[in-house]
């Protein structure tokens, strides 16, 4: 897992949380920040994942290219 991944469950969670405690108060505001801040903490753990999985795979090309 790289940073980025790290980082967007982080935010992913944050977000869920001041979601939870928006929905609980009534308060709107602080319920669509969290929303928004969950979408944007999946969109950086996407990222996170695909630049590791590019990564990996050019490691695996570089291995067989050495064979």
């Amino acid at each position: 897992m790289n940073q980025d991944e790290m980082d967007g469950k982080k935010k992913n969670l944050q977000g869920r949380l001041k979601e939870a405690v928006g929905t609980l108060t009534g308060n709107e505001d602080l319920e669509a920040e969290g929303a928004d801040e969950r979408a944007d903490g999946a969109v950086q753990e996407k990222i996170g994942k695909a630049s590791r999985k590019l990564g990996e795979a050019i490691e695996d090309l570089g291995r067989k290219i050495k064979k």
